[in-house]
Parts: structure tokens; C-alpha cells; sequence
């Protein structure tokens, strides 16, 4: 497993320790009603899975907003017209490509030193990430877990390269950074306002988040504590679901905080621990105003090619032809 994923098995987000004393002092406070969960497993019309939009070509510009460091780079260029998927892969999905080309995930090889490599899981009762090595993408919360159900559920535990082989076999490819951001906002530049794709002017919920103090309580008023099937929430101006939240996506450019894009070397050359990493996009539902805040369209982080996550999932484009 990628050095940086090691990392996991001690990493703790760098408010827990203040959210578990807020989440205490809050708890002799009298009990708010429990949220109604949706108990759904598909949101989407089954005519209406596995379309694709036209994006036309034009020119993306995230504007001067920068609400973190990793912000003032990236977003600005001109981008070609392509398809994009109206929504984040599915588990059927993904399991249509492996049931036809015996295709054997990143999380379900076996190490060097003779292991599973397994893949990275949020455990909520730890409040910590952890590597969990029976996790994968059909066992995406390890041991006891299933994607059983949730066919329509966006496939996670999926690595860089698990995501790449997936589009190629449909003939399509993943997104760069730019490509992503014109689908998600069009000409629009990011808005400045840290709630505006996320939420809609009176609070109502466009997107799967954490609403809570995270990550000790999601207290789920979106509907859901956890993954939600992929068009849950309304689309967006060009007809694409789950842009913002439910899962963060794979995107084709490598991760530099100071510039973007960037090569591979680069990316290497100015990461801490020389893991060229790649840009993720989008937010997911552990996303939260307390510590994330990233359901944002300009939002971006880096992740470790070689590693599954349980909030990282994909989606894939393609050129068209002029």
C-alpha cells in the first residue's frame, strides 16, 4: 500500500478533538428530533441511468474565489466540447465491467509483504480513517459490509488506475480539473457564497453532506448519514447529478498546490513525501461546515492514485468530434 495510505491508521481530523468535547457539551442539551432517513435505494428512473450530456466548448474560469490555499490555482482555460456521465458510477456499473473483463481492483491485490492491500475506510464509532484490508469495493465499509441493494449506489474503494480502466473499456476516459468545473458550473465563475451549490437560498439541501458536527454527529437532515444512490438531489444547469457531495471524483490532472496543472514530476517533486497524487473534485458527504466545507464545484484535493477510499468515487467523459 502507498505510503501516504498508511497514513490512515493514525490520521485524525485536525478539529476531532474539539468537535468530541462540543458533541459532549451539546448532549445535555434536550434531544432535537431525529432526522427521517430515506430508506430509498434508487432515486434515478431507470430510463434516465447511464445517459451522458454534451458539454459545449467554451472557456472555464473559477474567478478570484479561493476559500482555501489549493483554491488560487487550477479552473481557468479553455476546454474543448465532450460527454460527461449524468452521474457518479454506479456499483452495477462497475460490476458489468468486472463480471465481463475479470478485472481485479487495487484493494483486491495482494501486497509485497503478503497481504491484502484493502483500502481506506472513514470509521464513524473511531472518528478516524483507518486501512481496513477486507475492504473493497464490494465490501466497501470492510468485513460484514456489501453493496447488496445498492446497485445505484456510486461505486467506492476504487483506486486512480481502477477508475481509469473502467473508461476505457466504455471508450471514454476520466475528466482533467478543467473539464470538471465547466460541466459543473459552465461559464458561471465559483460562487462566493460557501454554501450556494450545496444548499438552496432557504437552507433545503442540493446535495449529499455532513450537517452535524463532524465527526462525532450527521445528523442527516439531508435525508441521508452516509452514501446516498446517485440522483438524489436535483441536477444541475446542465443536467448532471451529484456534483457537489455524496462522493469526491477522480479527475485526469496531477496535484500541486502552488500550480495547475501539472506534470507528473511535478506534482511529485512538491509533494512532502514525493507521492504524485491526483486532483479529486467535488466534496462528499463527510464534508462538513465544521472541518471540510468543500461541497464546492472550485473545491480540490489530493489523493494517492494507488488507494481506494470510501468517499471517493468517479465518473468519465469523452471527446466529440467538431
Amino acid at each position: 500500500m502507498g505510503a501516504k495510505g498508511r497514513e490512515f491508521e493514525s490520521r485524525r481530523p485536525d478539529q476531532t478533538v474539539f468537535a468530541i468535547f462540543l458533541a459532549l457539551a451539546l448532549s445535555g442539551c434536550s434531544a432535537a428530533p431525529a432526522p427521517r432517513m430515506h430508506a430509498t435505494t434508487q432515486c434515478m428512473d431507470a430510463a434516465r441511468l447511464d445517459d451522458q450530456r454534451i458539454i459545449p466548448a467554451g472557456r472555464v474560469d473559477r474567478g478570484s474565489v479561493a476559500f482555501r490555499p489549493e483554491e488560487r490555482v487550477g479552473g481557468h482555460g479553455e476546454v474543448r466540447a465532450f460527454s460527461i456521465d449524468t452521474h457518479e458510477v454506479t456499483n452495477r456499473q462497475f460490476a458489468a465491467f468486472v463480471a465481463a473483463t475479470h478485472y481485479v481492483t487495487a484493494a483486491e491485490r495482494t501486497d509485497a509483504d503478503g497481504q491484502r492491500h484493502g483500502a481506506a475506510v472513514f470509521d464513524p464509532s473511531r472518528h478516524m480513517w483507518i486501512v481496513d484490508r477486507s475492504a473493497d469495493w464490494r465490501h466497501p465499509q470492510g468485513q460484514g459490509s456489501s453493496i447488496e441493494g445498492r446497485e445505484f449506489f456510486p461505486v467506492v474503494q476504487v483506486s486512480y488506475e481502477d477508475a481509469l480502466a473502467y473508461a476505457h473499456w466504455r471508450g471514454r476516459r476520466l475528466p482533467t480539473e478543467n473539464e470538471w468545473e465547466r460541466a459543473a458550473r459552465g461559464d458561471a465563475p465559483a460562487s462566493p457564497n460557501l454554501h450556494a451549490e450545496a444548499f438552496a437560498p432557504d437552507g433545503a439541501p442540493r446535495a449529499n453532506t455532513w450537517q452535524g458536527v463532524f465527526p462525532v454527529v450527521d445528523q442527516g437532515t439531508d435525508g441521508f448519514a452516509g452514501l446516498a444512490p446517485v440522483g438524489c438531489f436535483p441536477a444541475n444547469a446542465a443536467g448532471l447529478y451529484d456534483m457537489v457531495g455524496n462522493v469526491w471524483e477522480w479527475t485526469s490532472d496531477w496535484f500541486a498546490y502552488d500550480a495547475a496543472p501539472v506534470s507528473e514530476e511535478y506534482a511529485r517533486a512538491h509533494d512532502p513525501q514525493h507521492i504524485a497524487e491526483h486532483v479529486i473534485k467535488g466534496g462528499s458527504y463527510l464534508c462538513s461546515d465544521n472541518f471540510c466545507s468543500r461541497f464546492r464545484s472550485g473545491s480540490r484535493q489530493p489523493s494517492d492514485p494507488s488507494e481506494g477510499m470510501s468517499h471517493v468515487g468517479f465518473r468519465t467523459v469523452a471527446d466529440v468530434r467538431s
